[in-house]
């Protein structure tokens, strides 16, 4: 198995989306960003961090501390919820099928948990994404139905609402 750690975005991370930003990695989420549209999702993820209104990471592995990809989560207003927070990953293509994802998700989890979270942590793959409705399932997540999203803005498609209570007991 993979070591995987996950290290706090920094400035120099732009670099690790522009990595992930191939059609065959944007196929689910509406195809490739400008590369306007990829710095200023670079610097929203900065600004969450100083904020604390969300945790991105860069997914590193050994021999690979530039990265393999990116995870975080944020805060997100769900109807119903009285605090949820909403997930997301990507692992470059060169990088799947080794379970670097599911160990990606399962230490942010324990991410949340260290920083006190206690409400549900969701994530939305399209019904279509049979890897990360995988990596969700694996992690332990729970299906919790199906609605049409909007990711990108303008972009609906069909996704799997998967839920983690951070309140549960860890899972083995």
């Amino acid at each position: 198995m993979t070591d995987v750690q996950l290290v706090p975005w920094a400035d120099d991370d732009l670099a690790t989306l522009q990595r992930g930003n191939t059609p065959e990695m944007m196929t689910h989420l509406g195809g490739p960003e400008s590369d306007e549209a990829l710095a200023a999702r670079h610097e929203r993820y900065l600004r969450y961090w100083r904020e604390g209104t969300a945790r991105m990471f860069r997914i590193v592995i050994e021999g690979h501390p530039e990265g393999v990809g990116s995870i975080g989560y944020w805060q997100r207003e769900i109807p119903g919820e009285e605090h949820a927070l909403e997930c997301g990953f990507s692992v470059e293509s060169a990088y799947q099928g080794r379970g670097i994802a599911t160990q990606a998700l399962l230490g942010l989890i324990a991410d949340a948990r260290a920083r006190g979270e206690t409400g549900r942590l969701w994530a939305y793959p399209r019904v279509d994404n049979v890897g990360s409705n995988a990596i969700c399932e694996k992690a332990g997540f729970r299906l919790d139905g199906q609605e049409e999203f909007e990711y990108p803005p303008g972009n609906w498609q069909t996704s799997n609402n998967w839920v983690y209570d951070l309140a549960e007991a860890p899972r083995a």
